[in-house]
């Protein structure tokens, strides 16, 4: 190729790889002709965007993919996967609760309850299942005061989901309620607190 036919596929592809939008790439392929010659084909593509949070319709749930982590505020992260619910802390460390190994009734309407934190405050999450008419939960502590969680789950409402939600550091022994709603308001299950 002679030094004005290279200059001039050049220039073509840095025009094209300048109108190209932000948040886009140019990926570059090269095929050799009959004649030996080498040509060079810029393909625009966009780079991935964020995928839009879905809301189911009648419940307020936020429905995410399988692995897809949920920034759950003040460094904790969850996501949900077929087997159950992960999280991690602050730190870095993960930890699951399972809805696959038999530890719990799938059959009937229930509520988990995991929590952890310290003196700058609580970090509630857990899981509802054996229903797919959940639409709110709300952690219940000692003194009556309740705190509603956010919900999450997985596409196709597989009758069973995730909650948390943050709270100051209790002041009371013992530790709080959890209870699971319907999209109608009537109680699906209860989680009592406790006093020890």
């Amino acid at each position: 190729m002679t030094r004005t036919k290279k200059y001039a596929a050049v220039a073509a592809a840095a025009a094209v790889l300048v109108s190209v939008p932000t948040g886009a790439y140019a990926a570059t392929e090269r095929s050799t002709t009959a004649a030996g010659a080498t040509t060079t084909a810029v393909t625009a593509t966009t780079a991935p965007a964020t995928a839009p949070q879905k809301q189911s319709q009648a419940s307020g749930i936020r429905v995410v993919e399988a692995g897809e982590r949920v920034d759950a505020g003040r460094g904790y992260a969850l996501w949900l996967t077929p087997d159950g619910k992960h999280w991690s802390d602050p730190d870095g460390f993960e930890n699951f609760r399972s809805v696959v190994d038999g530890n719990i009734d799938r059959s009937r309407p229930g509520v988990s309850h995991q929590s952890e934190g310290g003196p700058a405050g609580v970090f509630h999450s857990g899981v509802y299942y054996g229903t797919k008419k959940a639409a709110r939960v709300e952690l219940v502590a000692a003194d009556g005061t309740r705190t509603p969680a956010s919900l999450v789950e997985l596409p196709g409402r597989p009758g069973w989901g995730a909650w948390y939600v943050h709270t100051p550091p209790s002041t009371h022994p013992g530790g709080p309620g959890v209870a699971l709603y319907d999209r109608a308001g009537r109680l699906l299950a209860e989680l009592p607190a406790w006093d020890f």
